[in-house]
């Protein structure tokens, strides 16, 4: 009896383990993830600093306590980085990452680029922590502009 309990034992460990493994990124890191993304500035693409904040990616932290995100990193296909400045993102709380220029605060933060960052055809905006870790991403294709990711 006692030998079949430990390799009872030693199965549920092997299948919680596999089952762990299986999980997401955002489900084995945490609770922060892309919770939308206006990929395509309303109006047309003229390049001015509306049109560019008109384009942004929002992160929510979905859990009961506050994440501190400095150093995380959100990057698009092509290479662009955005790296977040000193931020602590609370509890149930939202900041949308625009690509213009703007004063930073609780809820909107600024890429500071010159021109779109999203592809209106497809993209994938990936989020990393601070050690590189991939927490979440969002892809779209060539759609209507917005996708709640």
């Amino acid at each position: 009896m006692r030998r079949g309990a430990l390799g009872a034992a030693a199965t549920a460990v092997l299948v919680g383990g596999l089952l762990q493994g299986l999980a997401g990124p955002a489900d084995a890191v945490g609770p922060v993830r892309f919770s939308g993304a206006q990929y395509n500035s309303p109006g047309s693409d003229n390049g001015t600093n509306s049109s560019l904040n008109a384009e942004w990616v929002r992160i929510t932290n979905a859990g009961a306590r506050a994440k501190v995100l400095t150093g995380w990193k959100v990057r698009d296909r092509a290479g662009h980085v955005f790296t977040f400045p000193t931020f602590r993102l609370g509890a149930g709380r939202s900041v949308r990452l625009h690509t213009g220029s703007g004063r930073n605060t609780a809820t909107d933060l600024y890429w500071r680029q010159r021109w779109y960052i999203w592809n209106n055809t497809g993209d994938r905006a990936i989020l990393r922590n601070a050690p590189g870790t991939v927490i979440d991403t969002c892809s779209w294709g060539d759609g209507p502009g917005y996708t709640g990711c």
